[in-house]
């Protein structure tokens, strides 16, 4: 390895002033992990001293800078006698010594969509917990990782500060960190896999209101107030793609595959993932006349229009449930799972990336099933 010399040097600035500065060449590895040239020292010298007392200044600082420059001669010409084990070392606690803070927030900056915002509530909470301190990766470890889940279990939300955080939603927060803990290891920046040793928070079992196939079809045959709103919540419950899908599909994203139908072809805004969804006729029935390829497929749709009309329209059908748009979703799930549709379809349909999440409602219709049985009595037959 070719050695650094490494020069002071000067620059006028502002104020009749001069900045010093150390310059090396070849260009060395800064902590960033960078090459460099040069390191301003953040010392100044009056470019022309009027008295005494700056020019005293000056020679008190430009000493200054010259030990600098030796200290950091001394250990660019130490560095080039270590041996390759040393370098290791040196490179390995160079690491240790970078911010996990910073590598949280990159990771959550390649994030897209919705998905990007829970990232940001996730390292918010994280800061919080930390006390608005930094942390570098050489203080991660399995205790901290475990007082941090407790913090979840008792954090207050962030809309809400008078509410507390949901399980669920402190068990999304947490998987945030431990995707990142996980992939710090793999990149070697964690010497150890501090992930494998967290012990995760107990997923807790929403409630998922649903139409049966009756209640949908009894909405089906009530008139809405707006037909744009009517519109959207059949094609929901038909096809299962979330109101934000819906409100953004371009005429472009549709297409049609002679002797087998539509598809739908779309990227996700809560995953961003692509997909490629075939819907059945009745979905595309009920569309709105094509103008433009790059025209929205629901022009005009506003979420106040749908908060505001779909309770009137769902207690105007006699459906006693609380029903919001995203229960229309739910609603296509537990009706192919009632079908007999198998459950890795129906997640792949759902644009699920892993089937737990889609078995929440096999457990909607185990439990259906078991009300179901609850009817047959022998004791209730008359003799």
């Amino acid at each position: 390895m070719e050695k650094s010399n490494v020069t002071l040097r000067q620059k006028d600035i502002s104020n009749e002033r001069i900045s010093l500065y150390l310059d090396f060449y070849p260009p060395i590895l800064n902590n960033n992990n960078r090459y460099t040239r040069r390191e301003f020292l953040k010392i100044y010298l009056f470019k022309k001293p009027k008295n005494q007392l700056q020019k005293n200044s000056n020679i008190e600082n430009r000493h200054i800078a010259e030990l600098i420059q030796m200290k950091r001669q001394n250990e660019i010409s130490k560095k080039n006698i270590y041996t390759s084990f040393e370098k290791d070392q040196l490179h390995i606690q160079a690491i240790g010594r970078e911010s996990f803070l910073g590598y949280f927030n990159k990771l959550a900056q390649k994030k897209i969509g919705n998905n990007r915002s829970i990232w940001k509530s996730a390292i918010t909470h994280f800061e919080s917990f930390l006390e608005g301190k930094d942390i570098c990766f050489n203080d991660i470890s399995i205790s901290l990782m475990e007082d941090y889940k407790e913090y979840l279990l008792n954090a207050k939300s962030l809309r809400d500060t008078g509410k507390k955080l949901s399980r669920n939603t402190g068990l999304s927060y947490q998987n945030k960190l431990r995707t990142t803990l996980k992939k710090a290891y793999i990149e070697g920046k964690l010497k150890i896999d501090i992930n494998a040793g967290i012990d995760s928070i107990k997923e807790q079992e929403a409630h998922r209101n649903f139409l049966t196939l009756e209640e949908a079809k009894k909405l089906f045959y009530t008139p809405c107030s707006n037909d744009l709103v009517y519109q959207i919540s059949m094609f929901s419950i038909l096809t299962g793609v979330r109101y934000s899908d819906i409100a953004k599909l371009l005429w472009s994203e549709i297409e049609y595959i002679e002797n087998d139908g539509y598809y739908i072809r779309f990227k996700q805004k809560k995953t961003g993932g692509m997909e490629t969804l075939p819907i059945p006729n009745e979905a595309f029935e009920l569309l709105r006349p094509k103008v433009n390829e790059n025209d929205k497929v629901f022009a005009g749709l506003k979420k106040w229009d749908v908060d505001r009309i779909l309770p009137v329209w769902i207690a105007k059908s006699g459906i006693k449930k609380h029903i919001t748009f995203h229960c229309f979703r739910h609603t296509y799930a537990t009706l192919q799972l009632s079908s007999r549709t198998d459950i890795y379809t129906i997640s792949k349909m759902l644009g699920h990336k892993n089937v737990k999440t889609t078995q929440i409602y096999a457990k909607v219709i185990d439990s259906k099933k078991r009300e179901t049985t609850a009817k047959i009595s022998l004791k209730r037959l008359s003799v």
